[in-house]
């Protein structure tokens, strides 16, 4: 891949300190991951919903949102899971950098590619396990994909025929499988603030 010598990032106008500033609230990435189905994007969008009404400014990066659209010439051998969390990592950063609260949604399986979103946004990433266990992952299958993956017709599926490795030091642990949208959000929203992203409640 070429690569220029003469690129050279634009300086803002307007400065993350102010922008945060005017929003009330630090600029931060919480990444939610865990199998397909644990519920990271039902959860992603009701932590949305909740931070809009307060005003308070955020974004939702949903996997496969990316993949339709930034992420679509992509596939799933390593080498394209590996680009695809590097182009979310890029865009996240961007939208840090811009004040806002970024919530991915992303199963984001192994442990090195998670490593990705640590090295580019460092201090501003926290770390959320949606722990759903498998078996209650694939009671849920909303599209089908667990049993078409036991049937051999979706190779490389994580959970199935492709490794998930639980984070073994999330910033937050939610029992997704157990425990309803309503108290992992309580938790959730309780955590942003003991961890100074958000005003503490």
């Amino acid at each position: 891949m070429l690569r220029s010598s003469n690129l050279l990032a634009p300086t803002a106008s307007i400065s993350r300190v102010q922008r945060e500033t005017r929003n009330g609230h630090r600029g931060a990435a919480i990444l939610l991951t865990g199998l397909p189905a644990a519920g990271k994007s039902t959860l992603a969008q009701a932590l949305h919903v909740e931070l809009f009404e307060h005003g308070v400014q955020s974004v939702v990066l949903d996997g496969d949102g990316l993949r339709v659209g930034l992420n679509r010439d992509l596939g799933f051998s390593d080498s394209d899971r590996l680009e695809n969390i590097r182009r979310a990592s890029e865009l996240a950063a961007l939208l840090v950098d811009n004040g806002q609260i970024v919530i991915l949604a992303m199963i984001a399986p192994l442990v090195e590619l998670r490593e990705l979103f640590v090295q580019r946004l460092g201090e501003d990433y926290r770390e959320v396990w949606c722990s759903a266990s498998l078996a209650v992952c694939e009671q849920r299958d909303p599209k089908g994909h667990y049993a078409r993956a036991r049937r051999g017709e979706l190779a490389g599926f994580t959970g199935i025929s492709a490794p998930y490795e639980p984070p073994p030091c999330a910033s937050l642990v939610l029992d997704t499988g157990a425990q309803s949208v309503e108290a992992c959000l309580d938790r959730l929203l309780t955590w942003l603030g003991e961890c100074a992203v958000l005003p503490k409640r």
